[in-house]
């Protein structure tokens, strides 16, 4: 995890325009490094860094003697460079898993390239000798990646939003910065004066197409058949290897554990795969909650099970309350639900950093959308619209929780580990018939939670746990974080504010005071960039007017139960 940011065709000073670079600084407190680029004056890199892998040679852009002509800044991690180099004889002159990416173009040019990169990835690739410069960003933008192009040429390209809403450019108006979109690569031709010309952008990959790179993975020939057994297995086989091929890392490997399913798998097959590899260090779990929080129950029967070191995070509403702002600077979001759940990931990583020496961090997210975790997909249809569902909350899972768990974990130096969204596990999950996926019995995931039905990862009560709310699993049982935010709110907010909310905020009006407060705030440090977000986050085929799962029926009877 690092931060990246580039400028080509720079009209302003670029020792000025270098002190936006700073603004993502929090992205990399390792070291830092501004390098122009030889024969373009107007063109520089800048770089963050937060050392993981090659903690002597992982400066950035990276450059190597074979290639002098190509300059790499990658914000990342590559886990299969090791396969890919013993399969094509690369001769690397680091340690640095990226680059693989220099190799890769070198030999057959970037839509390979993209194609065969298993792992998280923004990159910017600069090839002087034929003048090109070409931009990419994982399947699903676990690394985060936004670009400002202008019409006559000047691109910027950073981790963040906030390192390039400040550039100086010879126009009357602040120009467009949007995300990069996920799975895709873009080719930018360089000219002489430095100024870029988009040629193509092109889309490398889809969550239900197999990964190019599966052909080299160590996971290969699974038996085909659809039988629950065969596919139990398979999700087993898989899902172990994905968690595996994270555990690289020269920095120490923590989890969070919120005692749901899916970061209770991710944090027990991690004992596991560490016991294995002799890892010298206990794994280091991390829970919050406030007081009596059902979270912090089940998480500490999960650390009790698997036999980690078990840190508890305790926050009251005040704290939480507090720290709404900085959230929103972070994420660079108003999104409602992103915002609320946010709260506590990001009290938990400030944490992490301040009192442990964790540095990279696991985490289940991902699996909602992939195994149709959420509660409304009680409510679907019929199994190939909750099929569809599930494939249009992945694509957009860059906006949403992928986006909290990157800047939350980010804002405090952390790198972020997702191993749900692994390329050939999800592919995997996804190719399976429709109506394997489907909640069953009343019971959200339950393929997954089969699959792990007899291996003793997990107790029994934690295997089956029915998904809570994140406000409520949070919070006290007396009062939810969803009431507290309520209540909070009511007061800041006028009811005339509101009924005035369309006009003030005609693009996403909000509907509620609650989402009247967080757009205050983001308009406060990014105005008039409320087209970041293209929608609220909702949940379908109900009436619904608020996105937590408490206000849903089923919820309610699930809780009462």
């Amino acid at each position: 995890m690092c931060g990246i940011w580039a400028l080509f065709g720079s009209d302003g000073c670029l020792s000025v325009q270098c002190l936006c670079a700073m603004k993502i600084a929090h992205r990399g407190p390792d070291a830092f490094r501004f390098e122009n680029v030889n024969g373009f004056t107007n063109c520089c890199f800048g770089f963050h860094r937060l050392a993981i892998v090659d903690q002597l040679y992982g400066m950035q852009p990276l450059r190597v003697k074979k290639f002098p002509y190509l300059w790499l800044c990658y914000n990342g991690e590559i886990y299969n460079y090791k396969q890919l180099q013993k399969h094509f004889g690369f001769d690397y002159q680091t340690l640095v898993d990226g680059e693989v990416i220099l190799h890769l173009y070198n030999r057959g040019g970037i839509e390979q390239t993209a194609s065969m990169l298993d792992g998280v990835f923004a990159f910017i690739l600069l090839d002087t000798a034929n003048r090109k410069v070409f931009l990419g960003r994982d399947t699903y933008g676990v690394r985060p990646l936004f670009k400002v192009l202008t019409d006559d040429g000047f691109l910027g390209v950073c981790s963040e939003a906030k390192g390039l809403i400040d550039l100086k450019h010879n126009m009357s108006f602040a120009p467009k910065v949007d995300p990069f979109p996920p799975g895709h690569y873009e080719v930018l031709d360089l000219k002489p004066s430095g100024k870029v010309a988009s040629v193509e952008v092109v889309k490398f990959h889809s969550p239900k197409d197999e990964p190019l790179h599966a052909a080299y993975s160590t996971v290969q020939n699974l038996p085909s058949g659809v039988d629950v057994e065969t596919v139990k297995s398979n999700i087993r086989i898989l899902f172990e290897n994905a968690v595996r091929k994270r555990l690289m890392a020269h920095r120490r490997i923590g989890c969070l554990l919120s005692g749901g399913l899916d970061s209770s798998l991710v944090a027990a097959m991690l004992i596991k795969l560490m016991k294995e590899q002799k890892i010298s260090y206990p794994l280091q779990t991390f829970a919050i909650g406030m007081e009596d929080s059902p979270d912090l129950l089940a998480a500490r029967k999960v650390a009790a099970h698997i036999g980690s070191e078990h840190h508890e995070v305790i926050f009251n509403s005040e704290e939480g309350i507090q720290a709404i702002e900085d959230v929103i600077f972070s994420l660079e979001t108003y999104d409602i639900t992103t915002v609320r759940a946010s709260v506590g990931m990001y009290l938990v990583s400030q944490y992490i950093r301040k009192k442990t020496d964790s540095a990279v961090i696991f985490s289940g997210e991902g699996s909602d959308e992939l195994t149709q975790g959420y509660i409304y997909f009680h409510k679907a249809p019929t199994a190939e619209e909750a099929a569809e569902e599930s494939e249009r909350l992945l694509r957009e899972l860059y906006l949403f929780d992928v986006l909290r768990a990157d800047r939350t974990t980010a804002a405090h130096g952390l790198e972020l580990r997702v191993p749900f969204l692994d390329h050939q596990f999800t592919a995997y999950y996804l190719s399976l018939p429709a109506e394997l996926r489907i909640p069953k019995s009343g019971i959200e995931k339950h393929l997954l939670r089969e699959a792990f039905e007899d291996t003793n990862l997990l107790p029994k009560e934690i295997l089956w746990r029915p998904k809570e709310a994140f406000s409520d699993g949070l919070t006290s049982i007396k009062k939810s974080w969803f009431s507290i935010l309520q209540d909070y709110i009511d007061v800041q907010v006028d009811d005339f504010l509101l009924e005035k909310a369309a006009e003030k905020f005609p693009f996403n009006p909000p509907k509620t005071k609650e989402g009247y407060y967080y757009r205050q705030i983001f308009e406060k440090h990014y105005p008039g960039r409320s087209d970041w977000l293209p929608h609220y986050w909702m949940p379908r085929w109900i009436k619904a007017t608020d996105p937590s799962a408490r206000t849903l029926q089923h919820y309610k009877s699930a809780a009462k139960e």
